[in-house]
């Protein structure tokens, strides 16, 4: 069977503007399945959807959703009610600012756990049944290290990717013996205009385009992604997040989020 034939005719990728929803959509329509494109920004995703259709043989759709909105899934649902869904990916939700939850908005945190657990939770109720009564099809939700344990700056951000592995591994529960694969893939820090914007606003890098240090490239996240459709429920991406999390294995939570705090505090240039 290709993977077409499994995982197609259609994907919706959501996060598709830049980075590693972009590179997604493109491996999809490399591999003949046609791509709906989700994020806030109408132009960019335009962009995108050029770019595939000048490079491959498919078709897309261009959605322009804020996905901070509470009528998102409905809006996603209504805008894609005429395609077969056989395959979605949820790669939105990166968190901008890594501040301290008391210095932003409840607002900031609320619209956090929105993008990053609500819809994702929606959209699959909404399309996964289609996938299991035919018998296949694919649901991958991009999660993060800062997911593994509580850390500061990140308070909202990691405790929603926390939502995220264990809702990604319990759906697997469910859904692998129907067909359906199912993959929480779990980010360590990856080159993406996200986080060369952050750290460039934090003087650590030089210019926006400046790869930050010991960030891992997006076609190597992608590339690890697509190899590892069928080995969920989880997967650690790069030799640094699974070297992380063996470490984590031989040490107490409390241990894990002292290490998380002086992790943060490093990355803030300031004492832990």
């Amino acid at each position: 069977m290709t993977f077409a034939a499994r995982y197609g005719p259609w994907a919706l990728v959501a996060g598709a503007s830049d980075g590693l929803g972009a590179a997604f959509a493109a491996g999809l329509a490399e591999r003949g399945v046609h791509v709906a494109l989700l994020a806030r920004r109408q132009s960019a995703l335009e962009g995108v959807a050029a770019e595939i259709n000048s490079r491959y043989s498919v078709e897309t759709r261009v959605l322009a959703t804020d996905l901070a909105d509470p009528g998102a899934a409905a809006a996603i649902a209504a805008a894609t009610d005429d395609l077969e869904i056989g395959f979605l990916v949820y790669c939105a939700g990166a968190d901008p600012n890594f501040k301290p939850f008391l210095d932003a908005p409840l607002a900031a945190a609320e619209a956090m756990v929105q993008r990053n657990c609500m819809v994702p939770m929606q959209l699959c109720h909404h399309f996964a049944p289609a996938m299991v009564a035919r018998g296949g099809g694919g649901i991958v939700i991009f999660g993060s290290g800062a997911g593994l344990a509580g850390g500061p700056n990140m308070v909202a951000y990691g405790a929603s990717k926390a939502f995220d592995m264990v809702f990604a591994e319990a759906l697997w529960a469910e859904l692998h013996d129907k067909g359906v694969d199912v993959l929480g893939l779990i980010l360590g820090k990856t080159n993406t205009p996200a986080l060369r914007a952050l750290e460039h606003s934090r003087g650590q890098i030089g210019s926006p385009d400046q790869v930050p240090p010991g960030a891992a490239a997006v076609e190597d996240v992608i590339a690890e992604a697509f190899a590892n459709l069928t080995n969920g429920p989880t997967w650690m991406v790069g030799e640094d997040m699974r070297a992380a999390v063996q470490m984590m294995a031989s040490m107490t939570r409390n241990q894990i989020v002292e290490l998380m705090t002086q992790l943060g505090a490093a990355a803030m240039g300031t004492p832990g």
